[in-house]
């Protein structure tokens, strides 16, 4: 509080917090209530992405809030590698009842990113357990993005992320994503692409013997910007895995916790993953918290030999976050929020409609709360922005001028363009805001369409 009283300038490098972008400014924000944050100033803001898809339950749930202090009076922390605690094993059962088929063993971890790099390291024992060995190679799709730890940012396909870092990555065999609106098909019935059945060439080119692992967001989240894949996609490539003995992971770290309106993105497609990463909504980021979700199936072998989970973090299963995600996940269901996720979310995908005819708009997408809106330099053949533009980025700061938060993503149509913003407002969204919300994104996009050359 010294610091906003001293009225210090929140940039780079006047303060002493090191900023992910060195090159603006940043509100500060102070307060926030349901589907709204005020700033220091006073100005208010439309909370359209739940921050970074984390806030499912908005803002200012004292329900949540009261679990995690309450738990924190009880115990600070004990370590998973000697006890359990209440807490965790509460919330185990929770997410048990709402799981998909034998998913039913949860371990907990603090990111999105950290269960990654667990599910794949688990596929991984999986195999050497069985006497398999030389099934080592991990697919995964492309766009794709898993977080940005070493072994997640190898299996992301977000060159921007990895050229940096592309010495230390891992070799990841990429299979390219269900991404439609990119897919030369034109809708076709058979295309491999879209209907899943490009896996199989994968796999043939390969080897399955080679192959550990097969990672992909069940819906695109920040890589192909809520496109979501067809009908039968997961239940064809469930088919193939177990065909050519591949363990499917299934990261729902964005598109799960209900943000799609069924408690997992994969529910509808009835298919059953080997492994699952849930993060972000589980515990509508009251705490960090994030769950490899796996079966008995995939765990036995390694138990046959006394083993363990080959992953150590600190914070795993610790009563403070775990109780946070009890807390979230029986709110959700008190309070119906899944249902009324899929009902808000038939609303604002009826109220960006008409975006679909704006100059700067090629594409809207999405299922339940979550939507995308791909942004083009020609719409008649999908030409995208060049990067050095920034459209998306423009747009999300027109947005925040506007008083909107959105999200911006980039690269999705080559790896390097590619402009997509998305929103996804927390679940107790209410049909006002909802509408706001989306004229504000219009007005942002107006505004930067305003500025392009030539207008």
């Amino acid at each position: 509080m010294d610091a906003l009283a001293l009225g210090m300038a929140h940039r780079y490098p006047e303060s002493h917090v090191l900023y992910r972008k060195f090159n603006r400014h940043f509100p500060v924000i102070v307060r926030g209530k349901g589907c709204t944050l005020w700033d220091d100033t006073g100005k208010a803001y439309l909370d359209g992405s739940g921050g970074a898809y984390v806030c499912n339950l908005g803002h200012g749930v004292t329900a949540i809030a009261d679990a995690v202090s309450a738990q924190m009076r009880e115990v600070a922390y004990v370590t998973g590698m000697q006890f359990t605690n209440p807490a965790v094993e509460a919330l185990a059962a929770e997410m048990a009842a709402l799981s998909v088929g034998d998913l039913d063993k949860f371990l907990f971890l603090t990111s999105g990113a950290d269960a990654t790099e667990a599910a794949l390291k688990l596929a991984r024992q999986h195999w050497v357990a069985r006497g398999r060995p030389s099934k080592h190679k991990i697919l995964a799709l492309a766009p794709a993005y898993h977080g940005h730890t070493m072994l997640a940012l190898s299996a992301g396909a977000r060159p921007a992320y990895r050229a940096m870092f592309g010495e230390w990555m891992v070799p990841v065999v990429q299979v390219p994503a269900p991404y439609a609106y990119r897919c030369a098909c034109d809708g076709a019935a058979d295309c491999p692409r879209c209907t899943g059945t490009i896996l199989e060439e994968v796999i043939a080119r390969e080897g399955a013997d080679s192959i550990a692992v097969f990672i992909g967001e069940t819906v695109g989240g920040s890589s192909t910007g809520a496109s979501v894949p067809r009908d039968a996609y997961w239940r064809t490539v469930r088919e193939i895995c177990t065909r050519h003995d591949i363990l499917w992971v299934a990261d729902e770290v964005l598109v799960g916790a209900g943000r799609t309106g069924t408690w997992t993105a994969v529910e509808p497609y009835g298919a059953v993953p080997d492994i699952m990463t849930m993060g972000k909504g589980i515990s509508a980021r009251y705490a960090p918290l994030a769950a490899v979700v796996t079966a008995e199936r995939v765990l036995a072998p390694i138990a046959e030999q006394g083993g363990g989970v080959l992953h150590a973090q600190t914070y795993a299963h610790t009563p403070m976050m775990c109780a946070a995600g009890v807390a979230t996940v029986r709110y959700v269901r008190e309070h119906d929020l899944l249902a009324r996720c899929r009902a808000m979310g038939a609303r604002l995908h009826a109220a960006l409609a008409p975006l679909r005819d704006h100059p700067l708009v090629g594409d809207v997408r999405g299922r339940g709360l979550l939507a995308g809106i791909e942004l083009v330099a020609d719409r008649a053949t999908r030409a995208p922005f060049p990067r050095a533009q920034g459209v998306a980025d423009r747009v999300a700061d027109a947005a925040l001028a506007e008083g909107l938060v959105c999200w911006p993503h980039a690269g999705g149509a080559d790896g390097v363009n590619g402009d997509v913003v998305c929103l996804a407002p927390p679940f107790v969204v209410s049909d006002a805001e909802l509408l706001e919300m989306v004229a504000r994104l219009e007005r942002a996009l107006e505004r930067v369409a305003a500025s392009r050359p030539g207008r």
